[in-house]
Formats: C-alpha cells, structure tokens, sequence
C-alpha cells in the first residue's frame, strides 16, 4: 500500500474516531439530561453499537496504519512528536476501555429501567458521570495528538 493510501486511510480513521466520540457524548449527554428514560435507553443502545460498528475498527486501524506509514517514512518511533502521540493514544485507550464497560452497564441499567416502567436509579448517573470525566482526558488527547500529528513540534531533543 503506498504511503498516500495509508496516510488517507489514517487521517480518515481518526476522523471517524474522533467524530463518533463526540457525537456519542453529545447524544449521550443530552438524553441522559432529557429525563426520558426511553430515550435513554435508546440513545445509550445505539452509543454502545457505535462504538463496535466505528470506535472499535478505527482503534485499530490507527495504530496499524501509523506502523506502516512510519516503515515507509522512516521515521525512528522515538521521533518526540510521535512518541507524545503514542502515549497520548494510549491514555486515551485507557480512558475509552473503562468508558466501554460503563456504555454497556449504562444500557442495561436503561433497558430495566423501561421493561419495569422505573426511573433510572442513582447508580446509572453515578456511572454517567465518571463515563463523562472520563471522556475529558480522552477529548482532549485526540485534540494533542491531532495537533501533534499535523505540526511535528520539537519537543525535546
């Protein structure tokens, strides 16, 4: 594969990543404030499916196609950009697999909820908050690695 097809590839799966993130929390965050269980649950399903039908391929397909680009550049992995980038994905993964658990409880917690015409008890927003803190180092490292990815800053070195 030639770098410029790897490099689309690459630019197109962080888009992916990056939008269905922020498109996940938004409609997260906003149904969970609604007050409408069933919109909840609906909204906290299709956030968990997004996630496997977008978040999931992207997270790999990031790394797999920097591999190569970086093959086919020839750029040292410990390039100080680069490593901040790695690190920063990393964090980030730390972040979304925590964030995944809590996707999934949130839904069935949601899911109970309706089929027994309850309202949500204080545990689903207990999880909705942290899933939400969680999210905050996670935004953020997309926002440095993109920066870092387009400007290659000297860091250090």
């Amino acid at each position: 594969m030639t770098y410029l097809t790897l490099k689309t590839l690459h630019v197109l799966s962080m888009v992916l990543l990056f939008g269905t993130g922020l498109g996940s929390a938004f409609y997260k965050f906003m149904a969970d404030h609604s007050g409408d269980v069933r919109s909840i649950m609906t909204t906290n399903r299709h956030v968990v499916f997004a996630d496997w039908l977008f978040t999931t391929p992207t997270i790999i397909i990031q790394p797999v196609t920097g591999y190569f680009m970086l093959s086919q550049a020839h750029f040292p992995i410990t390039t100080p950009w680069l490593l901040a980038s790695i690190i920063l994905f990393l964090i980030a993964g730390a972040c979304w697999l925590p964030v995944v658990v809590l996707q999934i409880r949130m839904r069935d917690i949601s899911v109970q909820a309706v089929s027994h015409q309850k309202p949500l008890p204080d545990l689903y927003f207990r999880y909705a908050r942290i899933w939400f803190w969680l999210g905050v180092p996670a935004f953020i490292a997309m926002l440095l690695i993109v920066y870092l990815m387009v400007y290659k800053p000297v860091l250090w070195g």
